[in-house]
């Protein structure tokens, strides 16, 4: 790819622009904890992030306040790109966590400085954005990221959590920021959860 673009008169801003979009192709590889629904494979980083866009575009009039839904589609496509250099942090992963935010802060760094200048700020500041889950964007599009694989993994009559020894008060502790976005899927989440407890996928303690 660089060889061929490098072959033409490519302007230099489309060349960074280029490379960042064959770079984020590396994320298709990063393979998550969750399984497609139908007990299928586990799913990747990429494949995460669409449904998650997709989903918040459909739900977006359940949002607690009233959002700017592209701000949320991009939150929801970028906020794992990190993971490319960072690898994926299986959200119950309490040693994982802990130094989760110093392996993402240096790929967010590397990653995005592939792109111009400007592109690279203005990603940098909808992936800080998310992560700091303070505005009605970033807690919608955080309430996608815990409802997603909840759906998932509810298909899959709990196979994760049973896989990991996840409890309903751990589960509860996650879907707290989905609260911050959205009432109303919270409720939906909490059924779920309920169901899961009653059918015994669900430890609650």
């Amino acid at each position: 790819m660089k060889e061929i673009i490098n072959s033409m008169e490519v302007p230099e801003r489309l060349k960074r622009q280029l490379e960042f979009a064959l770079e984020i192709d590396k994320e298709k590889n990063i393979f998550r904890q969750t399984h497609l629904s139908g007990h299928g494979r586990n799913e990747n980083d990429a494949e995460h992030a669409w449904h998650m866009a997709i989903m918040a575009y459909l739900l977006r009039e359940y949002a607690n306040e009233e959002v700017d839904i592209s701000r949320v589609m991009i939150m929801c496509l970028i906020h794992d790109i990190v993971e490319i250099d960072a690898g994926d942090t299986y959200a119950y992963d309490t040693a994982g966590l802990a130094t989760q935010k110093e392996r993402e802060d240096a790929a967010k760094e590397r990653i995005f400085s592939l792109l111009p200048e400007e592109q690279k700020q203005e990603l940098i500041a909808l992936f800080d954005e998310f992560e700091a889950c303070e505005t009605a964007e970033s807690c919608f599009a955080h309430a996608m990221d815990n409802l997603q694989p909840l759906l998932l993994n509810n298909s899959n009559g709990g196979g994760d959590w049973k896989e990991h020894g996840v409890t309903a008060q751990q589960v509860y502790g996650r879907q707290s920021k989905t609260r911050q976005g959205s009432e109303v899927l919270y409720q939906v989440t909490d059924a779920i959860i309920q169901e899961n407890i009653r059918k015994g996928n669900l430890p609650e303690k």
